[in-house]
């Protein structure tokens, strides 16, 4: 199988000339195999349905499993979701950058490959410089899907991908490993008390909520 050109990084210093490289390679349709705080991810530009698909297939997916985001800045949250509870946005500033990704009601016009059959769309803020200079270079937000193939276990370090899944990308940024471990905690903050959708890399206590809860999915 054919891999892809592969960029080595620093992961405390990756550089803007080679993210730029990267977030091009986005901006034309291309995917991405990217590290975050915890596992390796795949990135395609969210505005790219065709991109969005193509990675849908890569994956092996469900094209009902919708695609989690890392938004370029955190401003960029009032231009993808449609309402933002009060005690979401106390949740923001405490935990992001970082793994939380908040599921909210999403603006009209976005993929469906990025909805919750409710029309929820799920964000975050990367802590990881590679990640978030990748979709400060992009410019938008990027998918934030695990770089793994459907069923199989995600991975932390570039030399466990799948052959089948470096074939199928057209660029790696291989920092070297990453913490791994549990991914982002997915919380549905639509509405308060939140559900927890994942429990993840940040816990339930860290984050103080209490109420109603509801299994992985």
């Amino acid at each position: 199988m054919a891999t892809p050109p592969t960029i080595t990084l620093d992961p405390a210093n990756p550089g803007q000339a080679l993210l730029a490289r990267a977030a091009g390679v986005l901006a034309e349709g291309g995917l991405v195999i990217y590290p975050t705080e915890t596992l390796y991810g795949i990135a395609a530009d969210y505005r790219n349905d065709g991109a969005l698909a193509r990675l849908v297939v890569l994956k092996g997916r469900d094209g009902a499993k919708p695609f989690p985001l890392i938004l370029a800045s955190p401003d960029e949250v009032d231009s993808l979701a449609l309402a933002i509870p009060p005690q979401a946005r106390e949740l923001m500033a405490r935990f992001w950058p970082g793994p939380l990704t908040l599921v909210l009601a999403a603006r009209p016009g976005l993929s469906p490959r990025l909805l919750s059959p409710e029309g929820g769309v799920g964000l975050r803020v990367s802590s990881h410089p590679v990640a978030a200079g990748l979709a400060a270079g992009l410019g938008r937000a990027i998918t934030a899907t695990s770089a793994n193939l459907a069923g199989q276990p995600p991975a932390s370090r570039v030399e466990d991908l799948a052959p089948a899944l470096l074939a199928g990308v057209d660029l790696v940024l291989d920092a070297g490993p990453t913490p791994g471990g549990p991914p982002s905690t997915v919380l549905d903050a639509r509405a308060w008390p939140p559900k927890v959708l994942r429990q993840g890399a940040i816990t339930i206590q860290a984050l103080g909520l209490a109420g109603p809860r509801r299994p992985e999915c």
